[in-house]
């Protein structure tokens, strides 16, 4: 993961970032406004205590790739493994204490990897959609396959066709008993077949769903 340069200055031998609570500091009193540092502060303080709570959705990978000191990351695991409100409270303080003594360049770091998970989630979240989509004009019109064949060539058309007809089939319960339409096992097969294309990946473990095959 490319990390962008940490901006700051050196004091004294000593590397003050910017935007950091040493910076505010050293600022504050250069112009001789302690109420407006302790604003400042407060606020930076407030901030890193949101990025330690943002911490606790990052993927497992992400987190461990940014080599967090341990204490930090055994505070995170407190902080799940508390169901009580005011104990996460007070354990979430005690992270926010812990992210205020981390390098600044480590700030950046879990900043960045929050920022790149978001990203993927976003990229992964429209690959989805896409697939979805595909799937209803592929059950809805015969005419969708020949689009979908051009810019999928290494599809199986014959399997393709065969799960489309399935999925019709069993999303159309006989008139007579007045049941809604249900989505079987093909329905969620179409799915993985598109979505595996669409990915790159081929059908290769697509008709695993991981769920239960109530309907089909």
């Amino acid at each position: 993961m490319s990390r962008k340069p940490q901006k700051g200055y050196f004091v004294q031998g000593r590397f003050v970032a910017q935007g950091s609570e040493l910076d505010i500091q050293f600022r504050a009193e250069r112009k001789g406004t302690p109420d407006a540092s302790r604003t400042d502060l407060k606020r930076a303080s407030d901030a890193l205590q949101t990025l330690g709570k943002n911490l606790l959705t990052l993927r497992a990978d992400l987190l461990a790739a940014l080599g967090l000191p341990d204490v930090l990351l055994n505070a995170l695991a407190e902080v799940r493994r508390i169901s009580d409100f005011e104990g996460r409270r007070r354990q979430m303080q005690y992270v926010g204490k812990l992210m205020r003594k981390l390098d600044p360049a480590l700030v950046q770091a879990a900043r960045q990897s929050l920022e790149e998970q978001h990203r993927g989630s976003a990229s992964e979240k429209q690959r989805l959609h896409l697939a979805e989509r595909w799937r209803e004009r592929l059950l809805a019109d015969d005419s969708a396959l020949a689009p979908w064949m051009a810019e999928h060539p290494t599809s199986d058309a014959q399997q393709l066709r065969a799960l489309i007809r399935q999925a019709r089939k069993d999303a159309t319960p006989p008139a007579a008993q007045g049941l809604a339409p249900r989505q079987g096992r093909a329905w969620r097969e179409l799915f993985q077949f598109v979505r595996g294309h669409l990915d790159g990946a081929g059908l290769a473990g697509a008709s695993d769903t991981g769920e239960d095959d109530d309907n089909g």
